[in-house]
């Protein structure tokens, strides 16, 4: 059987960057809603690997062979993402009773993914493709919400982000063997977070059931004026309360048990993209059904 390592050298090189886009939301909802993807084909078609490929090859082994060809050669963001979700996620805590999120927006940054536990957790990648100069801005709107903040990174940029940040921010190195090195814990920035940055991190719904339950009520006031007025009684929440309610709440958006069982179910390589997909229920059984299919019904013989 012709398997994805078949593609090297050159050719992979030029073709890395595309077919990391297989591990995107778009592509697995499609799989799941049509049993096929058109962008996956596209991808497969651009980067001119579709005819290297064994039709008969299983779906999951395809994307666990693709991932382990960009872990081997070309770790971007992705990469560090699914090790994040699969290391610490699910590898340290359960889903019971912690919940990742990706790309959070925080003031004017999105911290790449966030683990919330018994506190809050802000990891932002710097693999060795990206720059380091937006690192320092980044990190100054992390402390105005999260507890800890941990930047990491490939081993050739280590000195150069332990030179960025300061002490009190952690640094992680992704490591050859498929593991995370802490080189430094950082500190606990709680104490230091602003309840307004919090406040507009949150959706309303989430704002409102926290004033009910500090409270008892929100503002009796037109809807026009709510956020503003909703805004003004949760800043009279100490630092510590803001953080620990948000944890909480933000909590609530992965608690359910059909999203553990389609996490649990993926392959590894899909871990961090089956957290971030939002399926309905029906459409997790479907991809996971999918999965023992071949990559020629699924991604190799339709077209847009």
């Amino acid at each position: 059987m012709r398997k994805v390592s078949k593609i090297s050298g050159n050719a992979w090189e030029q073709c890395a960057s595309g077919l990391s886009r297989l591990f995107s939301a778009q592509v697995i909802r499609e799989l799941s809603t049509h049993g096929h993807s058109q962008l996956g084909c596209r991808i497969l078609e651009e980067t001119k690997v579709h005819d290297k490929l064994d039709p008969a090859m299983q779906l999951s082994d395809f994307f666990d062979c693709l991932y382990m060809e960009l872990f081997r050669s070309y770790r971007n963001e992705y990469v560090y993402k699914n090790v994040i979700a699969s290391k610490l996620l699910l590898g340290r805590h359960s889903l019971n009773t912690s919940f990742m999120l990706a790309e959070f927006r925080v003031a004017n940054c999105k911290a790449d993914m966030v683990l919330l536990n018994g506190t809050s957790n802000a990891y932002e990648i710097k693999s060795e493709f990206d720059s380091i100069d937006r690192l320092e801005r980044q990190v100054q709107a992390y402390r105005m919400i999260f507890d800890r903040i941990h930047v990491i990174t490939s081993e050739r940029q280590i000195e150069k982000v332990i030179t960025a940040v300061n002490e009190d921010i952690g640094v992680m190195v992704l490591t050859n063997r498929n593991t995370l090195r802490t080189i430094r814990s950082g500190d606990s920035l709680k104490s230091r977070i602003e309840p307004s940055v919090v406040f507009d991190s949150l959706r309303r719904n989430e704002y409102i059931r926290i004033l009910i339950k500090r409270f008892g009520s929100i503002p009796d006031v037109p809807n026009t004026r709510i956020y503003e007025a909703c805004k003004k009684v949760f800043c009279r929440l100490s630092p510590e309360a803001a953080h620990d309610e948000m944890v909480n709440i933000l909590k609530t958006r992965g608690r359910s048990r059909s999203l553990s069982e389609f996490v649990t179910g993926v392959p590894v390589s899909l871990k961090a993209v089956s957290l971030s997909c939002k399926l309905s229920r029906k459409e997790q059984a479907s991809f996971l059904n999918l999965l023992d299919m071949n990559i020629g019904s699924c991604l190799l013989d339709r077209q847009s």
